[in-house]
Order: C-alpha cells, then structure tokens, then sequence
C-alpha cells in the first residue's frame, strides 16, 4: 500500500529529540527517507535514525551546530547528496533563551538570533536549490509569537516572529515553483524541556483552552499532514497547534 510520503525525502533539523524527533518518526512512517541534525546528542540521534531504518526507511544523522550557517549549508548538502535528493525541510532546531530584559546579554541575542532566525534562513536558501515542484518547507516556531503572556520571553518571542514575515515572503517567493512554505507554532508540549508535570505546568494549563499539553506526535501529525498531499494548496500560513492558547 502506498503511503502518502513514498519516495521522498526530508532533512528535520533538531531531530535527535523532543518534537523534532517525532516529526522525524511521522515522516517515516508517511513513507520519507530522514536525515535529521543533532547538536551534541549522538546516542540519542543514533536511536531516531535506528528506529527509522527499523520501520524500513533509509536515515542519517548529521552533527550540526545550528549556529553554525556552515554547518547548515553542510547539513543540507549532506542530505540530498547522501539520500539522493531533498523533498522536504523542517527547520525545527531552536535556541530557547529567556530572562528579565535587562539581564539578557548580546551572547544571548546573538545565540538565539542565530539559531532561531539566521538557521531557518540559510537551511530554506540551501533546501530550495535542491527541491523541484511539489517542495515543502516548514517551520516550527512557537505559540508566544500570537501571544507572550509570561515575563521573560522577549528575547525567544521576537526570533520567533521573525518566521512569520519570513514563512510568509518564502511562500510568495517560492509558489512558482509550486514549493509550499509554512509555520507550525506548538505550544506547551511534553518534553523533556518542558514536561507536563513540571512547576508550572498548571499555570500553562489555564491559559489553554483545552486544558493540557500536547503530545510531540501532535505536533507531528500537522508537520505530515503540510508536508503531504493534502497540503499541496496551503503556502505562508501560520497554523497554531497549541490547545487554544492564542485564541
């Protein structure tokens, strides 16, 4: 039986745990060949790429610093040379500063400018000079963008918001081409980072409409779902996978 992703191949960066893992394990399981990125994590990226292959479906992992604009061209590269080309990106790697404004250093504005903002750029450039028709970019950036309601997200907001403008310009600027570009903001979702019995778990709770975490695989299954057929109509768009947070 066919699946919805047979044939292709995507490069998850930030894979090796947490969402991006779980995206990294949807899209195989919709048919694509993975390569995913990892900063430091081998053995934990090892294991995504090994129950990958487990499922049948060819993976590798590519050490790289998102911080790196190199090392993201390199990723990329590696990627569509290695398995043969490159269908789709999810530009998941994140840098998650926070701290009072006046306490945030310029190393700090530089990390996360970096990795949130300056990554997801030079990844798409690159992606886009190996895709063709049918092509989807995607990336995942935060329910704070829609609304910060917690002290001490400035810094992490504004990144943030900056793959709007950008999700935005590469949908208009790509569509040509029939590649689709668009965001994907999870809200609180249980992870490592961030679980769902942690200190301030309740708190987040009542700002959510539904009254509790999301799952990484719920945020996989609308990563699969842009990515497959049945996104092939919707480019620039912004879709909130945050339990009601922003509303």
């Amino acid at each position: 039986m066919n699946k919805a992703l047979d044939g292709k191949v995507a490069l998850v960066t930030g894979g090796g745990r947490g969402i991006g893992a779980a995206v990294a394990l949807r899209l195989a399981e919709e048919g694509a060949d993975v390569a995913l990125t990892f900063q430091q994590n081998q053995p934990r990226a090892d294991d995504v790429v090994n129950r990958i292959k487990a499922a049948g479906r060819r993976a590798i992992a590519v050490q790289a610093d998102s911080a790196d604009p190199a090392a993201v061209l390199t990723a990329v590269d590696r990627a569509a040379g290695e398995l043969g080309r490159l269908d789709i990106l999810i530009n998941n790697a994140g840098a998650f500063l926070l701290g009072p404004l006046e306490q945030l250093t310029m190393d700090q504005f530089e990390q996360t400018v970096a990795v949130n903002v300056r990554a997801p750029f030079v990844a798409s450039q690159a992606a886009a000079r190996h895709m063709s028709a049918g092509g989807r970019i995607i990336n995942i950036g935060s329910n704070v963008a829609e609304r910060a309601v917690f002290p001490g997200f400035s810094l992490y907001a504004m990144s943030k918001t900056a793959l709007i403008g950008l999700t935005k310009a590469l949908g208009r600027e790509l569509g040509g081409r029939a590649i689709t570009v668009n965001l994907v903001n999870p809200g609180a979702t249980d992870t490592e980072l961030n679980p769902a019995d942690g200190p301030n778990a309740d708190t987040i709770n009542g700002f959510t409409a539904l009254g509790h975490y999301a799952q990484p695989s719920d945020v996989a299954a609308t990563v699969a779902f842009l990515a497959g057929p049945g996104g092939r109509y919707i480019t620039g768009a912004t879709v909130n996978v945050d339990g009601g947070f922003a509303i």
